[in-house]
């Protein structure tokens, strides 16, 4: 669920790319409040030090097939390359691919199907063994290994499977493992992919992180994520779960291999705390340089920043490209009527949800449907539920009450990450204004590192209840198929590691999604339109904000910008000053 920013119209006033040891950080924006959101902030090519990043979050996962926190992904572009990556820019210069492991794009054959990739020269793991056409090829296999490496997105499968039900390497009967037949290896140095229909957004997943390179020589399954293969400046060199993570320099990384990376800091640390509100102070006070989730400071920070020109000088609020939302599970009563989920949504206060994510600058704008402006098919206008008005619909919400049988109203279960201070304070508000209309909500705060396995497992909602589930969202990639499929499509539906929350299962939405696939993107985004109406027809999602975060940067930091893919400061760019 990676992060775009809406703000695609941006200027670029300066680029971050390239190496070299000499300072120019009398270059680029000068410091105030959103400086990052146009250009680079104290553009430097120095390098040393240690970036100090902290999180109130712990990553779900380091191995590059299982993480989907849109920070992690970010983190992987420290040690993780891929075919094709955004580029190392701010504006929306960031949201083009370029070419990263690839010398070049993907030449094209055959009707458009099938797509050719050649290696860069001097390629190197950590270990200093080369980086094959193979190791691509591997890596993509194991995210067929569901069974072992669940919990990251799966859209390959859907490209590359075509009928073969391929398993994944751990069950591969090919003797090198790499019996995937959609994808060819003539050589160490070209990787070749065969669709079976021309799909114009397939570079797209293969800037995904589990389109990354791995030696089967290193693999270890489900454990990979303790220490996974570097192909990026910098190796993992400790992680200690829910404590701290450490990379250092990777010394086989060849900065003329790797035009996108600076590479300053000479090491990189993230600790990790239960303590959101001591995370902030450390922050103002700089002993922290980011909060790696990105998700803004909490309200106390928020106040103490906003109030302070000088702190506020040191403070972006990008639009994140997240809506915030929540989701009723079609599998838990009553939520499999669609007018006991109107009540939901016809009963929230939608101010008192944005006021709870911070309000209209620090939290976003109020949520009025599931696809955010910066998706080409939105309709930022399209508002259904007339929730622009700002107030619970409360006569409303009791008619769809007694049209679903309930005009007494009913009990159910809200489960909420509870190392997500914001979402617990949404939960909170939505439990206040659905009490209104007799709608019993109790809460139930889930540990938000094993969020895939607890509210992504459908067993598990059902055994516990879980009628409604909050949740945040940003496209996997830049299309209406990119940020919605994983939500709304019942293909996408999966035991573990599910974002189909709702467990939504509407053959004429699969349908639509099918019918995009054959389009370019000017004709499919009309059909995303369609797909975004019927979620709101049938509301199964209740969106909160399109959201925005108030992100404190201490001023020590370099090569300062948000990208606008994740929405978020681009980790491999920072340097340090001192």
């Amino acid at each position: 669920m990676v992060a775009v920013s809406a703000a695609l119209a941006l200027s670029v006033t300066a680029a971050c790319g390239g190496g070299g040891g000499s300072d120019s950080s009398n270059g680029g924006a000068k410091n105030a409040q959103n400086a990052a959101l146009t250009g680079v902030l104290n553009a430097s090519d120095k390098k040393g030090g240690t970036l100090e990043l902290w999180s109130s979050q712990d990553v779900d996962s380091l191995d590059p097939a299982r993480g989907y926190y849109a920070f992690v992904w970010n983190l992987n572009r420290l040690y993780t390359r891929t075919l094709v990556s955004y580029d190392a820019k701010p504006g929306a210069d960031g949201m083009k691919l370029v070419p990263d492991l690839a010398t070049a794009e993907a030449a094209l054959s055959n009707d458009g199907k099938t797509y050719t990739y050649t290696l860069r020269d001097g390629l190197k793991f950590d270990d200093g063994t080369p980086i094959t056409s193979k190791d691509v090829k591997y890596g993509i296999e194991r995210i067929f290994a569901q069974d072992v490496v669940p919990g990251g997105p799966v859209y390959l499968m859907e490209q590359l499977d075509q009928g073969q039900k391929y398993p994944g390497p751990y069950k591969d009967s090919d003797p090198n493992k790499l019996g995937l037949k959609s994808v060819v290896t003539p050589d160490d140095k070209t990787v070749v992919f065969n669709l079976a229909a021309p799909y114009a957004d397939f570079p797209y997943l293969l800037a995904m992180p589990g389109a990354g390179p791995v030696p089967v020589a290193r693999d270890t399954g489900a454990q990979y994520g303790s220490k996974p293969a570097s192909s990026g400046p910098y190796k993992i060199e400790s992680y200690e779960p829910g404590k701290a993570i450490k990379w250092t320099r990777n010394t086989n990384w060849d900065q003329a291999s790797d035009p996108l990376r600076k590479a300053l800091p000479d090491a990189i640390n993230m600790t990790i705390t239960t303590n959101a509100d001591d995370m902030d102070q450390r922050l103002i006070a700089g002993t922290a340089d980011i909060d790696a989730a990105q998700t803004g400071v909490q309200a106390a920070a928020r106040t103490k920043i906003l109030q302070d020109k000088t702190l506020a000088a040191n403070s972006d609020t990008p639009t994140t490209g997240f809506i915030r939302y929540a989701a009723m599970s079609t599998g838990v009563a009553p939520f499999e009527n669609v007018d006991c989920r109107k009540a939901v949504i016809l009963a929230s206060d939608p101010t008192s949800l944005q006021t709870a994510r911070g309000g209209p600058i620090a939290g976003g704008d109020i949520g009025v449907n599931m696809l955010p402006p910066n998706i080409p098919g939105s309709e930022p206008s399209y508002d259904p539920y007339g929730r622009a008005q700002g107030k619970p619909q409360v006569d409303a919400a009791k008619a769809a009450l007694a049209a679903c049988g309930k005009p007494e109203g009913f009990s159910t279960v809200i489960a909420v990450r509870n190392n997500k201070p914001a979402e617990v304070k949404t939960a909170e508000a939505l439990q206040a204004a659905l009490k209104a209309v007799n709608i019993d909500a109790k809460i139930d705060q889930i540990d938000g590192a094993q969020a895939s396995s607890l509210q992504g497992a459908p067993d598990n909602v059902h055994a516990k209840g879980y009628g409604i589930i909050i949740s945040g969202w940003a496209a996997d990639y830049p299309s209406g198929a990119g940020y919605l499929q994983p939500l709304v499509d019942s293909r996408y539906i999966l035991k573990n590691g599910n974002f189909n929350f709702a467990e939504i299962k509407d053959p004429s939405i699969d349908a639509l999604f099918d019918q995009a696939k054959t389009l370019p993107p000017t004709e499919a985004a009309a059909v995303y339109t369609q797909i975004n109406h019927k979620v709101m027809e049938g509301a199964y999602i209740l969106p909160f904000v399109a959201d925005k975060a108030l992100n404190y940067r201490n001023p020590r930091l370099t090569n300062v910008y948000i990208h606008q893919f994740w929405g978020m400061y681009d980790f491999q760019a920072l340097g340090v000053s001192s």
